[in-house]
C-alpha cells in the first residue's frame, strides 16, 4: 500500500488502484480488477472480499472502524466518529476527530479530496464531480470541520484533455467564480469546452484557506492500467480513496 509523503505524523492518506493482490477473480470481464464498489452490480461476496482485504492493511495500523458511504453527487457531509449509523450514509462528504477510523470514497473519474488539519487531529474525505465542486461540497466539508484544514490531497480523476464538457457546466463554476474562466479551454465543437476539475479544486480550497494541495497529477481515464474510467468504460469498478489518523 503506497501512502501520501508530507502529512501531518499519523495521518495516511492513499487511493486502491486497479491492481492489487488479494483481488478475486470475476465473471464478468469488465469488473476485473480491485473493486469495491456494490452498486456497479459486481459479485457482493467478491466486493466484500475485497473491502475486507483492505480492512486487514488498515489494521496494522490500528484501525478498527470503517465508513463507506452511498455517494449522490450531493454536498452533504457527515460527521462520524463514535456513533454507527444502522442506515446507509447518503452523502459526499465525511469527517471524523477519531484516530483508527478509516473514512472511503469512491471514484472512476470524479475528483477525491482529502482534508485534514497541521495537528493531525481532524481529516475529512469528500468525493467531487463537477455537480459536487459547483454546489459546494468542499465549502459545505470544510464548514462542517472543527478545525481550519491546512493541507488537502487530490486523488486521480479524469484530466482535462478527457474532460469534455456543456455550456451549463462551465457556466455553473463561472457564475459563481469568474475567475474559474481560465479552467475551461474551447472544444473543436460549438458550445463545448474541457475542464479542469484539478485547476476548480484548488481554486475553491485556496478561496477556503487550504495553501498546501498535493496530489492532482494523475488521470484517471488515459492510465487504464492504473484506475477505473467511468467515461472510458461505463461498467467498470471503483477506486477507493482512504484517509485514516492511526
Amino acid at each position: 500500500m503506497q501512502f501520501v509523503q508530507g502529512l501531518p505524523q499519523g495521518v495516511f492518506v492513499g487511493q486502491t488502484r486497479v491492481h492489487h493482490q488479494k483481488t478475486q477473480p470475476s465473471a464478468q470481464p469488465e469488473l476485473a480488477g480491485f473493486n469495491l464498489a456494490l452498486h456497479v452490480y459486481d459479485d457482493a461476496k467478491r466486493v466484500q472480499q475485497h473491502r475486507m482485504a483492505l480492512l486487514q492493511e488498515f489494521a496494522e495500523f490500528g484501525v478498527d472502524k470503517v465508513t463507506w458511504m452511498t455517494q449522490t453527487h450531493s454536498t452533504i457531509c457527515h460527521t462520524i466518529n463514535e456513533e454507527i449509523s444502522f442506515q446507509a450514509l447518503e452523502g459526499d462528504g465525511l469527517v471524523t476527530q477519531r484516530k483508527a477510523h478509516a473514512l472511503m470514497m469512491m471514484t472512476a473519474d470524479c475528483l477525491p479530496v482529502v482534508l485534514g488539519n497541521a495537528d493531525g487531529t481532524e481529516i475529512a474525505n469528500l468525493h467531487a464531480g463537477w455537480r459536487g465542486l459547483a454546489g459546494g461540497i468542499v465549502e459545505n466539508t470544510i464548514a462542517s470541520m472543527q478545525s481550519q484544514p491546512t493541507w488537502a490531497w487530490l486523488g486521480a480523476a479524469i484530466s482535462q484533455p478527457c474532460f469534455e464538457i456543456g455550456e451549463e457546466v462551465k457556466s455553473a463554476f463561472c457564475s459563481k467564480y469568474p475567475e474559474l474562466e481560465s479552467a475551461f479551454k474551447n472544444s473543436e465543437k460549438a458550445a463545448k469546452f474541457y475542464a479542469d476539475l484539478y485547476a476548480i479544486a484548488r481554486f475553491i480550497l485556496q478561496q477556503q484557506g487550504v495553501d498546501l494541495v498535493l496530489g492532482g497529477d494523475q488521470c484517471s481515464y488515459q492510465q487504464a492500467e492504473e484506475y477505473f474510467s467511468y467515461r472510458r468504460k461505463a461498467k467498470t469498478g471503483r477506486m477507493a480513496t482512504f484517509v485514516f489518523m492511526a
